[in-house]
């Protein structure tokens, strides 16, 4: 079963970048959400983790708030290459 990944970010983060790179050098399908483009995905991200950090990872229903390489690793099921 593949994954369901959403990543909450804004597009000048350097840890969402980070965390954006790590899942494509796992070829890993995720869903980006630009809490900066959108009040209403602010919003949901702050309900979701209690913040208004990022990056915020949403992995089959974990929240992993920042760019916890062992946190999501272990999420995923991956080495943490």
């Amino acid at each position: 079963m593949e994954a369901k990944v959403k990543i909450y970010s804004t597009p000048t983060c350097p840890y969402c970048i980070s965390a954006k790179a790590f899942l494509k050098q796992h070829n890993l399908e995720f869903e980006e959400i630009d809490v900066s483009a959108s009040t209403e995905s602010a919003e949901e991200l702050r309900r979701m983790s209690g913040q208004m950090g990022v990056p915020v990872l949403e992995i089959n229903g974990q929240i992993i708030v920042g760019f916890d390489r062992a946190a999501i690793s272990q999420a995923l099921g991956i080495g943490q290459g």
